[in-house]
């Protein structure tokens, strides 16, 4: 981060799932699985489901953006620029930015895509911090969404069973007390041949055999991408904790990405970080993707108190990986909560 002593603080956050709920025991009747091999290694019981005919990722961030304004009593003429993070866009193009900022009125903005897989997010909101410290923009859309399940793979045990559909956002305005406080964000493009998606691209653009041959879903060597996501997010995490002379004690509260508990673990105990200090709801979306960590804000945002130190990690595919450290910018649990659809 610059030494303008400008920073980014999250003003405002929105959520949303789809209503339908796929357990793992329903999804046992589908694939070759059963809720203790799936709890077992990944820690998920149960994820949501976007369903209908054209229904999109667009679908889901509106309804998360549209409950953010309503909260934050934001007129959407007055944001400034919409990041979108997803996998899963709407359309090739446009992006999905501009798609959303037309369902909700967002008429004075510029907008794009980021795609850098589960670390989208992450990426998404450091860009975003950039336009509020560089003073060219005083209101920033991030919005984190993924429907996954538009190309994960029922045949395939073994990745059918982690994803899920949602999204969140947030607004991210100027603060001189409050906001990001720094950034570490990685890649490394050995790691593409661990975690991709073959098929759709302009390498192989889509044809018969390509749908016949079931490449345009999710493609994952599990144990290759934990080894080096345990690793990865759990290093980087530490590194923010060094980098700042932060202590475990000084830490309110960790958001890591929601891919695997086991993963999520292994970083808080690197971090020296109490459980009680963890938040999770991969229990209960499965692996979102870009929506994990925003979920996690929406989910738990009557915990924080302003002046929290939150430390955001993830690790995707290609590879990618970050973690985010920053001061929370008011008390959550005196946002009005009748907005919030999934209580």
């Amino acid at each position: 981060m610059s030494n303008n002593p400008l920073r980014a603080a999250i003003t405002g956050i929105g959520g949303y799932v789809p209503d339908y709920v796929l357990t793992n025991e329903e999804l046992s009747t589908i694939v070759d699985t059963n809720d203790e091999w799936i709890v077992t290694r990944t820690g998920i019981k149960e994820r949501r489901i976007l369903k209908g005919e054209g229904a999109g990722v667009t679908i889901m961030a509106e309804q998360a953006v549209k409950q953010l304004l309503e909260k934050t009593d934001t007129d959407p003429k007055s944001i400034d620029a919409v990041i979108f993070a997803t996998v899963t866009p709407d359309m090739v193009f446009p992006a999905s930015a501009v798609i959303l900022a037309n369902k909700v009125g967002i008429t004075n903005a510029f907008g794009y895509d980021v795609q850098s897989a589960c670390s989208s997010f992450l990426y998404s909101l450091y860009t975003g911090a950039m336009f509020i410290e560089s003073g060219r923009c005083k209101k920033v859309l991030v919005v984190g969404g993924d429907k996954m399940t538009a190309i994960t793979n029922y045949a395939d045990r073994t990745t059918c069973v982690l994803f899920g559909d949602g999204a969140g956002a947030v607004l991210l305005e100027p603060s001189l007390e409050f906001g990001i406080q720094d950034a570490i964000l990685r890649s490394d493009g050995m790691g593409v041949k661990y975690l991709f998606q073959k098929s759709g691209g302009s390498m192989y653009p889509p044809s018969i055999e390509t749908v016949t041959n079931r490449e345009h879903f999710v493609f994952q060597e599990g144990k290759s991408v934990f080894k080096f996501a345990v690793t990865k997010m759990a290093d980087v995490s530490y590194e923010m904790m060094q980098k700042h002379n932060l202590e475990s004690e000084d830490i309110a509260y960790l958001l890591p990405h929601q891919a695997n508990k086991r993963i999520i673990d292994a970083t808080a105990e690197r971090m020296g970080l109490d459980e009680s200090k963890v938040l999770m709801n991969i229990q209960r979306y499965g692996n979102t993707t870009s929506a994990t960590i925003p979920l996690l804000m929406h989910d738990f945002e009557h915990k924080f108190k302003a002046g929290d130190n939150l430390m955001l990690a993830a690790f995707g595919g290609g590879f990618t990986w970050g973690s985010i450290w920053l001061k929370w910018a008011y008390d959550g649990e005196k946002v009005s909560r009748s907005a919030y659809k999934n209580e």
